[in-house]
């Protein structure tokens, strides 16, 4: 999911050749403030999301608890590895000092992780609940179970970025001039004991970080879309008067659909990226190198963004709960009152005719 010795490869570069990729003004412009819109979207978007669901205790249910994890994520992401990646995208080599080096590779696979898998623990508790509501429901207690597990794995998988990765300055030895003022100059990179454990553990990560979660998450959807599909056509056949099921059944569909083809799309272009830069680096236009990681990359950060408005600007609750946080704050207008409804949950009542009560 991420590329660490994603720098230029300076040692199959001449002089000549390094000075043609220097990076223009304008992009750098863009890459500053285009980070800088995500870290700071992100961080807000995501802890306002973990203080509405924190602060309401009929909000700490099982499915919110997963969200406010995945935002949790989220905001490490923000923190740690953005700032970082747009330090020395600009600079083209390492100035943060070699535990940097070891802990942002390290924080970002584990974040990642994490994200992925709050996001099939989201899709299982719901294919539960709405397959077979009638079965075991899952608990609060579970949900805290599951957060905990999901972090100690996703620290297991991130290992080898506090092992592998150094500080060296043996591409800028290899420049061919009369006078180098680079030999102070490192770059943060993998050096692994083999090219062949490398690849292995990168195709590792594309297949537990990117293939596998969002397969079980398609598979979860569908039986779920499926399912309300059919419960929807129980009740229009049944013609029943309550019109605002079928409304919150076909808003539920739209939710369901947008968390996987955000999360698809977000990480793809990185995926395709660091799968060719691991097999065939050299298919990639050295100049360009740095360009086409920043757009993956940024692309791929912008899911962190995107979270809040899927699971919380879009939902009228959390709406109505931040206007009344911000009022007793006196910033913001009168509270609006409303029925309490925890975010993103489908209620385990069964009727005779599988009446659903919507995500709202």
């Amino acid at each position: 999911m991420m590329n660490n010795s994603s720098r230029p490869w300076w040692d199959e570069l001449s002089w000549d050749q390094s000075g043609q990729c220097r990076t223009s003004v304008s992009s750098t412009t863009f890459l500053i403030v285009a980070y800088s819109a995500v870290i700071a979207v992100g961080l807000i978007g995501n802890t306002c999301l973990v203080f509405i669901i924190s602060r309401q205790k009929e909000m700490r249910n099982v499915t919110n608890i997963f969200i406010a994890n995945l935002s949790c994520s989220d905001i490490l992401m923000c923190i740690v590895c953005l700032p970082v990646t747009v330090i020395y995208t600009l600079m083209d080599r390492w100035i943060l000092g070699e535990a940097l080096c070891k802990v942002t590779p390290f924080v970002q696979c584990m974040s990642v992780t994490v994200s992925i898998f709050s996001m099939v623990l989201i899709a299982l508790e719901r294919h539960q609940l709405i397959i077979h509501p009638t079965g075991w429901k899952p608990v609060v207690g579970h949900s805290y179970l599951a957060v905990a597990v999901t972090w100690m794995v996703a620290c297991f998988i991130s290992l080898p970025f506090l092992s592998f990765n150094i500080l060296t300055n043996a591409p800028f030895q290899n420049l061919s001039l009369p006078y180098n003022p680079f030999t102070d100059h490192v770059i943060c990179m993998e050096l692994w004991p083999s090219e062949r454990n490398r690849l292995a553990y990168t195709t590792s990560l594309l297949l537990f970080q990117y293939c596998l979660p969002l397969s079980l998450i398609l598979v979860c959807y569908l039986r779920i879309f499926l399912r309300l599909r059919r419960r929807k056509d129980m009740v229009e056949r049944t013609r029943d008067p309550r019109q605002k099921k079928a409304k919150g059944s076909k808003r539920v569909n739209v939710m369901l659909a947008s968390i996987v083809a955000v999360f698809a799309l977000c990480w793809l272009p990185l995926n395709v990226f660091n799968t060719l830069f691991d097999w065939h680096h050299w298919a990639i236009p050295s100049c360009q190198h740095d360009i086409i990681f920043s757009a993956c990359h940024l692309t791929a950060m912008a899911s962190t963004c995107v979270n809040p408005v899927i699971y919380g600007f879009l939902n009228s609750n959390f709406q109505k709960e931040l206007r009344a946080a911000l009022y007793r704050c006196r910033c913001w207008g009168a509270p609006e009152s409303y029925e309490s409804f925890p975010l993103s949950t489908v209620s385990m009542e069964v009727t005779k005719m599988s009446s659903l009560s919507v995500i709202t």
